[in-house]
């Protein structure tokens, strides 16, 4: 079984959830190699399983593992070496957005997981061609995490956000005396540096 059937089972298996159904692009056929994996979680207690979801997908070893900062509604975002991200999407449970992140030695690792996470979300929809959607997310990423991070200058590119964000977290680990991993750097950072005029690749790969 992949990452992604074994992630869907054990959240189906949780006593308080009632269905997992994969929707998004998926589900329509038309996903990239590197498109989200999306499920739509119906529950009848959500603190229930929102407790219960770190320890439930730990053994799985997510190299990111958050609740969607800027969603309008409860989504928990995974993601796994491959890369392969996985988004649990509890659409009936309503959220407000979080404010820009504030900046300190306690959130910087979770600021590191949102900018891998939005970057490899970023990437799939520049393989779709939809540069306008990317352009637009820049903007958004300029003023929720990269601005308070230091970064006044509005990033062009993908490519342009990560060096600018590399450089600013690299100079607040030496302020901190910290180091994260590096991990989702890893997997992520190529993926945003590579060769992107192939804009709509269709594939039924499995993660």
């Amino acid at each position: 079984m992949g990452i992604v059937e074994a992630i869907a089972e054990a959240v189906r298996a949780h006593p308080a959830v009632e269905r997992v159904e994969p929707i998004g692009s998926r589900a329509r056929g038309t996903a990239t190699e590197l498109s989200d994996w999306d499920f739509h979680v119906a529950i009848e207690d959500f603190a229930e399983v929102s407790a219960d979801l770190p320890a439930l997908v730990a053994p799985y070893e997510p190299l990111a593992a958050q609740w969607d900062p800027l969603g309008d509604h409860a989504s928990y975002l995974l993601i796994f070496a491959g890369p392969v991200k996985v988004d649990l999407i509890f659409g009936d449970v309503p959220r407000s957005r979080n404010p820009p992140w504030r900046v300190g030695p306690d959130t910087l690792a979770a600021m590191d997981s949102h900018f891998w996470d939005w970057s490899l979300w970023l990437v799939s929809k520049r393989r779709h061609g939809m540069n306008d959607r990317v352009r637009g997310e820049l903007l958004k990423m300029s003023h929720h995490l990269l601005r308070p991070l230091g970064i006044e200058t509005l990033p062009l590119s993908l490519e342009e956000a990560a060096d600018h964000y590399v450089r600013a977290r690299d100079r607040l680990e030496a302020r901190y005396r910290t180091r994260i991993s590096r991990s989702l750097e890893e997997e992520v950072l190529p993926l945003v540096r590579a060769p992107h005029r192939d804009h709509y690749r269709p594939s039924g790969l499995r993660s």
